[in-house]
């Protein structure tokens, strides 16, 4: 029986996922925080003020889940929401002077963890990876959509 390569395929990327997933929970963890806190205001940090749907898609938890954390975050000071002018159903949340210290702190620390995972793969393999699971990544939303 021939081996199926796909299939192989999908079992290694789910597999290397849930491994980085891990050290990067650890890696968060150690500073304090959680991972999704930590994601929201990273995405805060690096794309500027965003809606709740925008950072949510970015962040990838589901809109139920993100009032929570940002809730949490807001209590302590790391981010703040304003409301649209425009639209009074639209909700801005951006990241504070605090949020943004906090984020210089630990960011160079996390994408040190980052840099040691992908140590010993050379630019043109990474370049690969992401090609590859973009394509993957636009096929499979491609089929979630009926296209």
């Amino acid at each position: 029986m021939s081996e199926n390569l796909s299939l192989k395929a999908f079992v290694v990327l789910m597999k290397a996922s849930k491994s980085l997933q891990e050290v990067i929970k650890d890696d968060i963890s150690n500073h304090g925080m959680r991972t999704s806190d930590f994601e929201i205001l990273e995405a805060l940090y690096h794309k500027g003020r965003l809606t709740v749907r925008e950072v949510s898609e970015a962040v990838l938890i589901n809109t139920g889940s993100i009032t929570y954390v940002i809730d949490k975050l807001e209590k302590k000071g790391l981010l703040e929401r304003s409301n649209c002018k425009d639209d009074r159903r639209v909700v801005y949340i951006q990241i504070t002077d605090e949020g943004k210290q906090l984020i210089d702190t630990i960011f160079p620390a996390h994408q040190r963890v980052i840099e040691e995972l992908f140590e010993g793969i050379s630019e043109e393999d990474k370049e690969t990876v992401v090609n590859v699971l973009k394509q993957v990544g636009r096929k499979a939303a491609l089929d979630k959509d009926g296209n």
